[in-house]
């Protein structure tokens, strides 16, 4: 009677999709933009996104043999989050970097509370975070062997030129995974097509920026300026790749419509009327705290409650 009884964590959605499944589907379109980075930036990314991918594998493995806990790296969640937070990293950050970043995504985020579809936000963004607040001046330098100065997206800010061509290919400096705009639509089809996330989020999110910037970016609709924005600083990995988290997004179609909204307007407000240019990051973070919120005033009314009575 007591096994009829165990409730499990949510999800409660009976599929034959497995979690491995899906996370092998993520980990395949996000190729594209990890063969890229390595290609624009060098063997070096290369070394990078690996020791990511390891520090969370083990970070996970060894919390589980710690804890006599089921070992679940094999649902390759471990391998996303650390792909992801290794290609948010720039190429010449030290090598523990990546090794913290992993530990406090797997360990902090994820793991004391519960563990894969239990953390409260996207636990490679919360890493990359993290060495943002913690070690600004090694995240922020995008200097490297192939690019030298600011970012396209700095310059954009600054009021400099800016090539939009470069951005949307990818032959510019930033993040690893970040440059090319067209090997993350790539990966965003790939995942489109197989019906592992859907229009909702990405297209809120984005529609809601090119607005804000429109009305706020002091350049109007200009499309050349905006075109900037959409392929500069992450957007396109932080819209398709890590705002779609089944975990840290809202469960309702609606909830989804009016977190894309915040985290378009979210990242407006960083890049507009911030200091950084950037803003994708610590958008997404916010709007993860903001889900229980949305849900609830989202969450539709069960049949005969709430309703007009006839």
């Amino acid at each position: 009677m007591s096994d009829l009884m165990n409730v499990s964590s949510n999800p409660h959605i009976r599929s034959k999709v497995s979690t491995d499944k899906i996370m092998l589907c993520v980990i395949l379109a996000l190729m594209p933009a990890t063969g890229f980075g390595i290609y624009n930036f060098g063997i070096r990314a290369l070394y990078v996104v690996l020791i990511s991918i390891a520090s969370c594998v083990l970070t996970e493995l060894i919390f589980e043999l710690i804890t006599k806990k089921e070992i679940t790296i094999t649902d390759l969640s471990a391998v996303v989050t650390g792909l992801l937070l290794g290609l948010n990293l720039p190429v010449n950050v030290p090598f523990y970097l990546p090794v913290l970043g992993g530990i406090f995504a797997i360990f902090v985020v994820k793991m004391l509370f519960g563990g894969i579809g239990q953390n409260f936000m996207n636990p490679a963004l919360a890493g990359r975070c993290f060495l943002v607040i913690s070690f600004p001046a090694a995240m922020t330098n995008f200097t490297c062997d192939a690019y030298t100065g600011a970012t396209p997206l700095t310059m954009l800010k600054n009021g400099e030129q800016f090539n939009a061509l470069d951005m949307v290919i990818g032959r510019t400096g930033g993040t690893i995974g970040e440059t090319s705009m067209i090997a993350l639509l790539i990966g965003a089809c790939f995942l489109l097509l197989l019906g592992v996330i859907n229009l909702r989020v990405p297209a809120a999110y984005i529609i809601s920026l090119i607005v804000f910037v429109g009305l706020f970016g002091k350049h109007g609709f200009d499309t050349y300026y905006l075109c900037g924005h959409l392929a500069g600083g992450g957007l396109m990995i932080g819209a398709w790749f890590m705002a779609t988290d089944y975990a840290t997004r809202p469960v309702t179609k609606a909830g989804q419509i009016v977190y894309g909204i915040i985290l378009g307007l979210l990242t407006g407000v960083f890049r507009i009327f911030g200091s950084s240019a950037e803003g994708v990051s610590f958008a997404i973070i916010l709007g993860n705290l903001l889900v229980p919120l949305i849900e609830k005033v989202t969450y539709p009314k069960p049949f005969g409650k709430g309703g007009e009575h006839r």
